[in-house]
């Protein structure tokens, strides 16, 4: 029975660590969007409003980027927290 619970905390774990992988994706994803829109709008529309608003999607892109990497190490520190609380695997027979 306790095996089974470790195995069961140890899964959940593995499937944390997944879901913080592909939210880091998202967020990577999201900020290269931001960035690509803005030089794609720049490249294509010549105003000053455009350039603008441009701008500000690349500081957003780069801002989604680092908050996102942010986000990945912290949720990772807590996994791994979380891992070394767990007793080490008994053998079994």
């Amino acid at each position: 029975m306790a095996e089974d619970t470790w195995l069961r905390d140890r899964l959940a774990l593995e499937r944390t660590s997944l879901a913080n992988e592909r939210t880091l994706l998202a967020y990577v994803r999201t900020g290269l969007a931001l960035v690509v829109a803005a030089a794609a709008a720049i490249h294509i529309l010549d105003s000053a409003w455009v350039i603008a608003i441009a701008w500000a999607c690349v500081a957003a892109g780069i801002f989604v980027l680092l908050y996102g990497l942010f986000r990945f190490r912290f949720v990772s520190g807590l996994i791994r927290k979380a891992s070394r609380r767990l007793p080490p695997a008994e053998p079994t027979d």
